[in-house]
């Protein structure tokens, strides 16, 4: 067969629905806000063809610098040789959602407001920076009380 180089090559998987989410798209979908500056995550909805993000562009975050009534602007960092392009994709809603990767860093905040205020009410001085997990501590294995065992599998027999 002739090979195909386009717009929407190579994307049968890749704009697929999911499971249990084919038809029509959700009415929530529309009623979500964006304002400029949100972080929001690239999706494809294979559903409305409309819109949609060329496939480089599925499953990557960026930043919205544009809103309209049905669409908005985001601003995404692609990788050009050996710098960082900044380039302007204007999407319909149904190809963005709201990114989640700063929900921890803001609950970390408000956590951390918390506890220092918690602190200066009991006037004694916290660190609120995170600590990476330690190795393990060091221990022997004896074996004169775990003695070895062996482990066979066990044979196969059909109950039919």
């Amino acid at each position: 067969m002739p090979h195909s180089f386009g717009y929407r090559a190579r994307t049968r998987h890749m704009f697929k629905r999911g499971f249990k989410e084919h038809g029509p798209v959700k009415m929530s979908t529309y009623l979500v806000t964006y304002r400029v500056g949100d972080i929001v995550d690239i999706k494809a909805n294979a559903a409305q063809q409309k819109g949609m993000p060329h496939k480089y562009y599925h499953g990557r975050t960026g930043v919205v610098y544009n809103v309209t009534p049905t669409s908005v602007g985001v601003i995404v960092k692609k990788v050009v040789g050996n710098r960082y392009i900044e380039k302007r994709v204007n999407l319909r809603v149904e190809h963005v959602k709201h990114s989640k990767s700063r929900q921890e860093f803001l609950e970390r905040v408000q956590s951390n407001a918390v506890k220092s205020r918690e602190a200066k009410e009991k006037g004694e001085k916290i660190s609120l920076k995170r600590i990476p997990a330690l190795p393990r501590e060091a221990r022997t294995v004896s074996a004169e009380t775990n003695r070895p065992q062996t482990i066979v599998p066990v044979r196969y027999e059909t109950t039919i």
